[in-house]
């Protein structure tokens, strides 16, 4: 038995102090390395040439604003899953404030991506986009205006920043587009995720009604036609128990018979709704091959039955096999339920087609209301949709003259009832 290794949690899944905690200790320990050359290019900007980012680089040595600063970015993340806006437009505040004072270059900006894949991810999209370029236009305008030149950077100024170059404006422009775009990629990513997601629960959702529903009208189909059975012959054998001990001896073993069978049916439905994982068939097993067991409880409830199979009788589709056999059984129920009183005779005629199975039960009795519709798959609506599941087609009503007859029309194969599911 193979098991499959565990999954690590997407990091929307994480604790939301998991990747502040890691950013504050890399931009601690990331920014000393550039204060001390550490760095590629010392302590000078990514996008400087080797002459202006080399270790020579007049830069700020971070002091007691420059390490809060560092861990300012971080600590705000802590909010971005309830406030991503506010974290957005905070951390880019404490970004700009740390480059204005002109400490030294390291991965103090890696806060400000999370912050803006936070704000884009959550679905401020616009927010993100204009706020990112309103602040770069800012910034990149006030730099303009109070920058000075890289020799006097470390002179003892406020906002000793470094005036903006064009390789620095692009560089920085570029790399907040990538940030963008990879957000937007993750966002809609985890939207077809979220949607295939969606999907599959409705159609989870789906099928667990439909067989609740299959379920339902199992039940109503094998409960029905033997309760009515048992029903009449205990009338029977109530009325002749006395006079006619014999006859009443055979209702009574006709009222155990049915119990029986319902009792077998019924381990096979409540058995089907147990099973788990199983790849043996689960649906009951009664089909036509089974009718003339039938016939022969409905005969010995005091029914005349006669029966016609026209065509080759072959194996059939389940579900054709099913619905057929279902289809009978509640009809001869039925013509038991509300025949009216004395003799009735119920006619089933199985007719065997190149493309289907034609089954029609007539009889010649009082004839069952047409308002015996019940909600929930039973009687007329649960053959009907039995048919109808199957891609096939099914009447019913009085007949001409008397009586009542059920007709249905059945695909042989399982195409009909793929073809209504596409």
């Amino acid at each position: 038995m193979s098991t499959s290794a565990p999954r690590l949690p997407r990091p929307s899944g994480w604790p939301v102090w998991v990747v502040p905690a890691f950013l504050a200790f890399f931009q601690f320990a990331g920014s000393l390395g550039a204060q001390h050359g550490g760095g590629p290019n010392g302590s000078g900007p990514p996008w400087a040439d080797g002459r202006a980012g080399g270790p020579d680089t007049p830069h700020r040595d971070l002091d007691a604003l420059g390490f809060a600063l560092v861990f300012a970015g971080p600590a705000l993340l802590l909010l971005r899953r309830r406030n991503p806006l506010v974290t957005f437009a905070a951390t880019g505040a404490v970004t700009a404030l740390y480059m204005l004072r002109g400490y030294t270059y390291g991965p103090v900006p890696l806060s400000l991506v999370v912050a803006m894949m936070a704000a884009v991810v959550t679905g401020h999209r616009l927010a993100a986009w204009a706020g990112t370029g309103v602040g770069l236009a800012a910034y990149f305008g006030l730099t303009a205006l109070i920058g000075v030149p890289e020799q006097q950077r470390g002179s003892g100024k406020t906002f000793p920043v470094e005036e903006p170059t064009l390789s620095g404006v692009t560089f920085v422009t570029a790399w907040a587009l990538v940030v963008l775009i990879t957000s937007e990629l993750i966002r809609m990513r985890a939207q077809r995720t979220a949607e295939t997601a969606r999907v599959r629960a409705e159609e989870e959702r789906r099928q667990a009604s439909e067989e609740r529903l299959r379920m339902a009208r199992e039940l109503h189909d094998v409960l029905a036609h033997n309760i009515s059975m048992i029903n009449v012959q205990a009338g029977v054998a109530l009325h002749l128990l006395d006079d006619n001990p014999e006859q009443a001896r055979t209702a009574l073993a006709a009222i155990k018979d049915a119990s029986k069978d319902a009792l077998t049916e019924m381990r096979g439905v409540i058995g089907a709704l147990r099973a788990q994982g199983e790849s043996a068939p689960r649906a009951p097993t009664a089909g036509l091959d089974r009718l003339d067991d039938l016939l022969a409880r409905a005969r010995s409830a005091g029914l005349r039955v006669e029966c016609e199979i026209a065509g080759e009788r072959r194996p059939l589709h389940a579900g054709t096999d099913l619905a057929a056999f279902r289809i009978v059984q509640e009809s001869l129920t039925n013509v038991t339920r509300h025949a009216g009183p004395g003799p009735v005779t119920a006619r089933v005629r199985i007719a065997y087609g190149e493309d289907d199975i034609a089954v029609r039960v007539d009889d010649d009795g009082r004839g069952v209301s047409l308002l015996d519709d019940h909600p929930g798959g039973s009687g007329i609506r649960g053959m009907r949709e039995r048919a109808t599941a199957l891609g096939g087609s099914f009447d019913a009503g009085p007949r001409p003259g008397g009586g009542f007859r059920v007709s249905a029309r059945l695909p042989l194969s399982d195409d009909g009832a793929a073809a209504r599911e596409d």
